[in-house]
């Protein structure tokens, strides 16, 4: 009996992987929900905008960005680790919201409930301050605040947000302090940022493009090695006597854990070659951002490095991400 029970474990295994090929190949049948944790206008929302009508046209369904701001993204992400996993729910997300579930208490683990599908794109992050600010460089800007101490604002999107950690360090190693104001996404900020209310940002150059083509913003530093092709004048934070100082956003896409394998494999080969279409490409570059479409393998490893990276940061800084 045990020898036709081990006989018949294989060929079921077979009939599973055969269901799971025959699934991915109807797949999608219907719309894929695209979870964005930011409001309209934020960086994730300008990428999910950029990439889901070249997903549209690869799939031959619609992908349909759906904005759920809040909490510093875990609204979207606990919608999304609860959704069904047969591939119609995904979320974009980025470090940030990696750094928020491992300094608060979330009813979703970022390595345990999701399933990496991709990497979507890079891109650097500036320090920016509103034009009603007499600041032209950093050295200018850590003066002042060295002249006001908690007195100058900063925005982010929320709590224990990359926005907010780069910030504090910032500030940490400027030796300097500012005032932590947090919003619900950073579209949200533009109107305080606009008239001075709140003095600056550390943001993703994506979600800043308008506010700088239209100079209601002053861009100081870029937070990559390399000044971006965005604002080739613009210095990078080391170059503005920052040393070490490099801060970089990464968007990425997961669907819930239990997605099974061929899905995912479906819907990275289809990000990977939505993103790397000149015309996807070209969009994503007017802001900075780069393109990167890794495995799902990849992206696992690169989530894991920059948990431990920000971890790091935050221990070494004593920064208390509340």
């Amino acid at each position: 009996m045990s020898g036709i029970t081990q006989c018949r474990a294989p060929a079921a295994l077979l009939l599973m992987l055969a269901a799971s090929i025959a699934l991915a190949q109807d797949f999608p049948a219907r719309p894929i929900r695209l979870l964005t944790p930011t409001a309209p206008g934020g960086g994730l929302d300008v990428i999910a905008r950029i990439i889901a009508p070249p997903l549209t046209d690869l799939l031959g369904k619609s992908v349909v960005v759906d904005n759920r701001p809040g909490a510093s993204g875990a609204i979207a992400m606990e919608l999304t680790a609860n959704a069904a996993p047969d591939g119609y729910t995904l979320a974009i997300f980025s470090v940030s919201q990696v750094i928020y579930a491992e300094v608060n208490k979330t009813p979703y683990d970022m390595f345990r409930d999701f399933a990496p599908v991709a990497q979507v794109a890079a891109a650097p992050y500036l320090l920016a301050v509103s034009m009603q600010l007499p600041a032209t460089s950093v050295a200018e800007l850590i003066a002042l605040a060295k002249a006001n101490p908690d007195k100058l604002g900063y925005a982010s999107s929320g709590v224990s947000t990359l926005q907010q950690l780069a910030t504090e360090l910032f500030a940490s190693t400027a030796g300097i302090k500012l005032v932590h104001v947090p919003y619900k996404g950073v579209g949200a900020a533009f109107p305080d940022l606009i008239s001075g209310r709140t003095a600056l940002t550390i943001s993703s150059a994506a979600s800043l493009a308008g506010l700088l083509r239209s100079n209601h913003l002053r861009p100081l530093a870029v937070t990559t090695t390399q000044r971006t092709a965005m604002l080739p004048e613009v210095p990078t934070m080391i170059e503005a006597g920052m040393p070490g100082f490099v801060v970089t956003q990464w968007h990425g896409i997961v669907a819930p854990s239990a997605t099974p394998r061929p899905l995912v494999e479906r819907l990275q080969q289809a990000i990977a070659r939505a993103v790397r279409q000149p015309d996807v490409k070209a969009r994503l570059a007017v802001d900075g951002t780069e393109a990167v479409g890794s495995t799902p393998a990849q992206f696992a490893a690169h989530m894991r490095a920059e948990r431990e990276k920000w971890l790091r940061a935050i221990k070494q800084a004593a920064l208390s991400m509340q």
